[in-house]
């Protein structure tokens, strides 16, 4: 993971103030939406959010593109699979 200088995200989602397991379900459910390949950018909070998230999307078999501290937030970029298994 690197800070975010690459692609320019196909969406966004401010999660930011919302508890896990939420975050993740409504971060699942948006990436089931977008088209195979996209890039979805998404805010959370420090603590359980950014430590929680990105290794369950990981586990479901989303790219984690990037992670950016933004002082108060943290950015994250994950892509949707090119195909589905």
């Amino acid at each position: 993971m690197s800070k975010m200088t690459a692609s320019t995200p196909d969406a966004q989602l401010d999660l930011r103030g919302t508890p896990c397991p939420i975050n993740f379900v409504r971060t699942k459910l948006r990436l089931e939406q977008m088209t195979p390949g996209a890039l979805l950018e998404v805010w959370l909070d420090p603590g359980e959010p950014i430590e929680q998230v990105p290794d369950s999307l990981a586990m479901e078999g989303y790219s984690i593109e990037a992670l950016e501290d933004c002082s108060s937030y943290f950015a994250l970029l994950v892509r949707c699979p090119l195909a589905s298994a």
